[in-house]
């Protein structure tokens, strides 16, 4: 938990006191906002029943929803809407060049402008980048094998954003699928020790550190 020091309106006024607090932070006005999110080669179904991969980091998980934004316009965004089924495929950092070449492909049938640089038309992505398309469960969607961790969902809910700009979907949790290796034996829980998700850090591309700590709820203590 982070604390925060309290400066009073008179001791704002002070010289001394207000420079302190001025040098502590800058203003500044990122190009975007990717602070440090997990990487996700999204599965989607194309008009044909073939399966669209896209990288995307703007995803997060509460309880059984998992919330996912991307660009108006993209196949990504009209197969969602359409066909409201999608798998998750976590990277790893093993996969951050595959997801960087992705980044230049667009599953729509003429070149457009995303992330920042534009893109070629790419109809089997998984042969262009040398992944390993894998049959899911639920969904019509295939899993990308050489991800360990892939959930399929359930669209419920998409409408744009306030700036009319991206689309914000709302999904449900299907199944789970998990490589063996990275699951504590006998249990459910994946090991945060052993999985390591790729990272996007201000368009860097990360993976986890050593463990610093764990909260006192985990179902998977390693701590004494």
């Amino acid at each position: 938990m982070t604390t925060y020091t309290h400066i009073s309106s008179d001791a704002a006024t002070d010289g001394s006191q207000g420079e302190a607090r001025d040098s502590a932070h800058i203003d500044i006005t990122p190009g975007m906002l990717y602070y440090g999110n997990t990487v996700v080669l999204l599965s989607t179904t194309n008009p044909d029943g073939s399966t669209n991969i896209a990288p995307m980091s703007s995803t997060w998980a509460l309880g059984n929803t998992i919330v996912l934004g991307m660009g108006l316009g993209s196949r990504t965004a009209e197969n969602l809407m359409q066909r409201g089924e999608a798998v998750l495929n976590l990277a790893g950092p093993e996969l951050w060049e595959q997801v960087e070449r992705l980044g230049d492909m667009t599953g729509g049938e003429r070149s457009q402008q995303q992330h920042g640089h534009g893109s070629i038309p790419v109809h089997d992505k998984f042969t262009a980048v040398g992944l390993t398309p894998e049959r899911a469960a639920l969904v019509g969607c295939d899993r990308v094998a050489e991800c360990r961790l892939q959930i399929e969902v359930r669209v419920k809910h998409c409408e744009p954003d306030v700036d009319n700009g991206f689309v914000i979907a709302q999904t449900t949790v299907l199944r789970v699928h998990a490589d063996p290796a990275i699951v504590v034996e006998g249990t459910s829980h994946v090991d945060p020790r052993v999985w390591k998700p790729l990272i996007y850090n201000f368009r860097h591309y990360h993976t986890l550190t050593s463990q610093m700590g764990e909260s006192s709820i985990t179902q998977t203590p390693t701590l004494v």
